[in-house]
Parts: C-alpha cells; structure tokens; sequence
C-alpha cells in the first residue's frame, strides 16, 4: 500500500487541492440518485460536497491511507457513503458505479495504464470520469530544490503525464469523449506555512520513512533551498466517458 498519511495535519493546513476539486465536480452533470466513486476522498472534503450532489445516491469513499479515511468517516458519517482503503495500482473490489470522480490523486499512482483500466473495470458503459491530478512539470522547482537539498528523487514512484500520452492511455482502456488539459497553478504560501506543508503534503513519503528528528531536518534543508514559499503546481485535467 502507498504510505499513511498525517491526515489531521493536512486537514489543517491551507491547501489548495480542495478548492480546484470542487471545480472538477461541477464537471460531472449528476441527476442526484447516481452511485459515484470519489477515488482517493483523502479527509472528504470535496468527498462532502460530492454527497450533497446525491441527495438519493451513494458515494463510494476510496482512498489508500487509514487516516484519511478515518478523517472522512468523521466528516461525513455513513449516510450515504461506503468507505474502502485501496490501492487504485490493483482491480477495484466494487459493484459498477456511474461516475468517478478523483482529485489530487492519479499522480501518486505509477502506472497509469492499470489505473484507467482498473477505473474502467467499474464505471458502467456511458459513465463519465472527471478528475485532475499532478500533470507534465509539476512541482519541477520544489523537486530541484529537494535534489540539491538532499539528493532525493519527488518524481520516484509518481507519474505527473501529458494530455497526450493521457489521452492514448484512456482510449485504449476503453474511454472516449475525452478531454485533457494542462493548467499551471503557482500557488504562495504564507512563509510560516511553508515547512509544514512541505512535511504534510509535498514530502510526506519521504517524512514516513524516517524518524521525526530525520524529516525535521530534510524538511527544513529543502525550505532553505526552495527561499520562496511557492508552490509551482500544474495540473492535468481529465474528462471522459466510458465506451
């Protein structure tokens, strides 16, 4: 499984993928009694706004960290909504959903050819994916000065694609109308702010693998190299439909 998450902190901290995720739902037209897979809900912030969307639907919360999940159960409750810790790498253990929604998510996956394969496997014929994620050139800035800082490798085990090498992947796990998009959204932070973020969101697979006093230090090597406390994110943007 992924690494676990510090999903109170996030929760706590100014981050933007929650808003751009609300702007990705309104890309799903729903009638309001579908069945809807949120794939990686992290805490259920958009999780929230999705459930809102289906007054006589469910939600189906996935998402690979315990704490993240725990943190959405606590949101949301169980009116409406099926909790699944699960790896999107592996088929999803689901009955077919009509839509699938995901924000901030599909990067942290490496091969994105089982993802959309997998997604296919439970989206019914007609339904629509709408997600957005790391895309081609995101976090460049924050992964040099990491490089420098410390000699590791952001880009290790994730996958930040292009529209089109996204878009031959969709087609061919039986996808079509669709559309992807590159976005660049440089995002400032209040410099307080910085090192906590960088813990909690950008570095947080490589704080799980060391001892408290260990990331403390990488953190604080890598917010020296970085100075500005912007974030340089892109990101892809995805719609489709299910052939």
């Amino acid at each position: 499984m992924p690494h676990e998450w510090d999903a109170a902190a996030y929760d706590r901290l100014p981050v933007p993928m929650t808003g751009w995720g609300l702007v990705v739902l309104e890309r799903l037209e729903l009638r309001g009694d579908e069945r809807v897979l949120d794939a990686g809900c992290g805490t259920g912030q958009v999780t929230e706004a999705l459930r809102r969307r289906l007054p006589h639907g469910q939600v189906v919360a996935l998402d690979a960290s315990a704490s993240m999940l725990e943190r959405a159960r606590e949101r949301l409750g169980d009116a409406r909504v099926i909790y699944l810790r699960h790896d999107l790498a592996e088929p999803i253990p689901i009955d077919v959903v009509d839509a699938v929604l995901s924000t901030a998510t599909f990067h942290w996956v490496p091969d994105h050819d089982r993802l959309f394969a997998n997604l296919a496997g439970v989206l019914r014929p007609g339904g629509r994916l709408a997600a957005q994620c790391g895309g081609a050139g995101n976090l460049r800035r924050v992964s040099d000065a990491a490089a420098r800082a410390a000699s590791i490798d952001l880009e290790a085990a994730k996958t930040y694609a292009g529209p089109q090498e996204t878009t031959q992947r969709l087609r061919v796990a039986g996808f079509t109308q669709i559309e992807c998009w590159l976005q660049e959204k440089p995002t400032p932070l209040p410099p307080e702010d910085l090192e906590p973020y960088l813990r909690t969101v950008i570095l947080s697979g490589e704080v799980a693998r060391r001892t408290d006093a260990e990331a403390n230090d990488l953190v604080h090597a890598v917010a020296i190299e970085l100075a500005q406390p912007e974030i340089d994110y892109v990101r892809l943007n995805i719609t489709a439909t299910r052939a």
